[in-house]
């Protein structure tokens, strides 16, 4: 038997684009991505929800994907762009998602709204949902406590450009 000892470094750079601006973090190798974005650049709108990617709460966008921020190690993240609820809105336009959200009232608590928000904006962007059942099956991986799902549908469907 070999006395090889694998030490793990106790902080490495992560390089990050969030929201459009460069960080680079010294972070210890198990820091989530929602960790890393709430508690090193304090971006609190991405909400700790169940802490095991069943809610969505946490969800961002990861180069332009959905992604469980909860799940994901930020150290397997180096190099990406990262977007938050914080940054969808463009020049004070808030994005359409956000805007529909609104004129919706596609919220009640608001607590999952930022994941939601988020989700449907990759959502938008991968071109897959046609209809109200298929937004509703593509979103299904983020769950609202208070159960404003038909109008989530609704604004979803808005931001679409479909009725």
């Amino acid at each position: 038997m070999s006395d090889v000892t694998h030490e793990i470094p106790e902080r490495i750079p992560v390089h990050i684009v969030v929201n459009g601006v460069g960080h680079t973090l010294d972070l210890v190798p198990w820091t989530t991505l929602l960790d890393a974005l709430r508690d090193h650049l304090a971006l609190t709108g991405t909400k700790k929800g169940c802490d095991h990617g069943q809610c969505g709460a946490c969800t961002v966008l990861v180069d332009g994907r959905r992604v469980n921020s909860c799940l994901t190690l930020a150290v397997m993240k180096d190099g990406a762009e990262i977007t938050t609820i914080e940054g969808l809105a463009k020049d004070g336009t808030l994005h359409p998602v956000q805007q529909a959200f609104i004129d919706h009232d596609a919220f009640q608590c608001g607590y999952c709204t930022p994941g939601q928000i988020c989700s449907a904006a990759g959502l938008l962007a991968e071109g897959r949902a046609r209809d109200a059942d298929e937004i509703r099956e593509l979103m299904s991986g983020n769950l609202c406590r208070c159960g404003a799902y038909p109008n989530i549908v609704a604004a979803i469907q808005q931001a679409m450009g479909r009725p």
